[in-house]
């Protein structure tokens, strides 16, 4: 009897152990394909921007809006794993939350832009990318929880099919989803009071204190992912336009 619970067991660790491998080479194997998109569209936008009379620019979307015209813009942050196209379906809410710039399922996703939002014309640009092991995806924003991250890496460089910006980093917060503080609703401000209340909360969850601020009349980008520290949690970072 002892011997068959022994065997038992022993079968049950082991089909554990092939299950958990399974799993591991799975998730490893889709981390890789994702690579390789990103890395293959980046080289196509790359490529599309050395055929541009303007050398200044290092990204063009327009062969890749050929491919998919879902795609709105271009995020990029220097010296970063950041380097991504910026999606948006407006009658598809959170479409590429589990999609590939191709349309194919994908556990990393493709970075999306609210789809209440305007790319030319909302005051605050809601970007949403998952948050990935290993500083993969939006996972590289929990680096800015560290000043001095933040110091060496404070601008946003943001290609759309008409325009190349440059956006400051001004705020980096945690919050919730709960009802305290609905930054995710703030699109376009009616008016200065609205405006100044979006930037008062957002200095009040600041992490850590920054120099620059935003005014009434700057265009915002606020980039938003998951934050494990708490439940339902957010990690925020919000930038002006320069």
């Amino acid at each position: 009897m002892k011997k068959l619970i022994y065997r038992i067991v022993i079968m049950l660790l082991i089909g554990s152990l092939l299950i958990s491998s399974y799993f591991i080479f799975k998730y490893n194997r889709e981390d890789k394909e994702q690579e390789e998109i990103y890395e293959e569209i980046s080289k196509i936008a790359q490529e599309s921007s050395e055929k541009s009379e303007n050398k200044e620019d290092n990204i063009k979307m327009e062969d890749l809006y050929k491919v998919n015209n879902d795609i709105v813009a271009w995020l990029k942050i220097e010296d970063t794993q950041i380097n991504f196209p910026v999606m948006q379906t407006k009658d598809r809410k959170n479409y590429y939350l589990h999609k590939d710039f191709y349309k194919n399922y994908s556990l990393w996703g493709t970075p999306f832009l609210a789809e209440n939002c305007n790319i030319k014309t909302s005051d605050n640009l809601i970007i949403y990318g998952h948050h990935i092991k290993n500083y993969k995806m939006f996972g590289e924003l929990e680096k800015y929880t560290s000043r001095k991250f933040f110091t060496e890496h404070k601008y946003i460089q943001f290609y759309t099919l008409e325009e190349k910006s440059k956006y400051e980093i001004i705020y980096i917060f945690r919050t919730a989803v709960d009802g305290s503080f609905e930054y995710y609703n703030f699109i376009k401000s009616n008016n200065e009071a609205e405006f100044e209340t979006f930037v008062k909360k957002c200095e009040k969850l600041s992490l850590f204190s920054i120099d620059k601020r935003a005014k009434y009349g700057d265009k915002l980008i606020t980039l938003s992912t998951c934050d494990y520290t708490t439940k339902n949690g957010r990690l925020v970072v919000v930038a002006k336009k320069i």
